[in-house]
């Protein structure tokens, strides 16, 4: 079976190598191919100071060094640019049109903050578990429900917008629960909104990441999404490819064995992987 991962971070963003460690790591390690996808900056558009999002002023300079990547790599390694566009609510979001002008060969349409119900700034999910734990007591009144509501409808906000070609760690929202804390995650209201989003999902044509940074990073106890979800995917026939989130080269293919046994289980058969723009090809999962 053939690897790759369009979901890699470099010191564009919050990774810690260098985009050429990258290509000469899959290079070695024989993958298919190689995407790049950073945190598309943010402030610009909505105020919200980040030090994990790409500053505006290493944007162009973050295209080229990619497209440059794809010259020198050239007949051994396809390299794609892609971009990691957050989707916070009437503020930003993958399909806002100023994308369509970069010349990307894709785009991760992700969600990581939310906003309190009540009124306030947003805040990230995948946070520190000490600053979640925080912010769910005093923005959302401890109420974890409605955090992990808040969490889908604005995944199903993106959904429905569009403008991205691949849906990034469709469950994040679990990663700051693992013990189930605040919601459970096999109860009714998560799974019925996991199961409809499936079906959305289906319809948009949009490829779903089977994404292990989470255990990658020591943080989850598998991939995002989980098994119940991908069996959700499955029914539904969404194509899912495999993607490391990785934010340093010893990653680059991280835990690859754990979510391909997971999909097995799920049920699939297959993944896919990119070819360029708008263009995927089926991959038969190892045994």
């Amino acid at each position: 079976m053939r690897y790759s991962s369009l979901h890699v971070h470099t010191v564009f963003c919050d990774g810690e190598d260098e985009i050429e460690t990258y290509c000469r790591a899959a290079w070695e390690r024989g993958f298919a191919s190689l995407g790049f996808s950073a945190h598309a900056p943010i402030y610009a558009k909505t105020g919200i100071l980040s030090d994990w999002h790409m500053r505006e002023d290493r944007l162009a300079e973050y295209l080229e060094a990619v497209r440059d990547a794809a010259r020198r790599w050239a007949g051994k390694l396809p390299v794609y640019l892609g971009l990691e566009a957050d989707y916070i609510q009437d503020l930003t979001g993958p399909a806002d049109p100023d994308y369509r002008d970069m010349g990307l060969d894709y785009i991760i349409g992700s969600v990581h903050y939310v906003f309190p119900p009540h009124g306030g700034e947003p805040f990230t999910v995948d946070g520190p578990k000490e600053d979640f734990d925080r912010d769910v007591r005093s923005r959302f009144h401890g109420d974890g429900e409605a955090l992990m509501e808040t969490y889908w409808d604005a995944l199903e906000r993106m959904i429905r917008a569009g403008g991205f070609d691949i849906l990034g760690h469709m469950d994040l929202v679990k990663k700051n629960n693992q013990r189930e804390e605040w919601f459970s995650l096999t109860g009714g209201p998560y799974r019925d909104r996991a199961r409809s989003l499936a079906g959305l999902i289906a319809q948009s044509g949009i490829v779903t990441e089977v994404n292990t940074g989470g255990i990658n990073r020591g943080k989850t106890r598998d991939a995002y999404p989980s098994r119940e979800i991908l069996a959700f995917l499955r029914e539904k026939r969404v194509p899912v490819t495999l993607a490391s989130d990785a934010h340093r080269v010893s990653d680059l293919d991280g835990h690859y064995d754990n979510a391909c046994r997971t999909l097995r289980e799920a049920g699939y058969t297959r993944t896919v992987l990119f070819e360029g723009k708008g263009t995927w090809a089926g991959e038969r999962l190892s045994r």
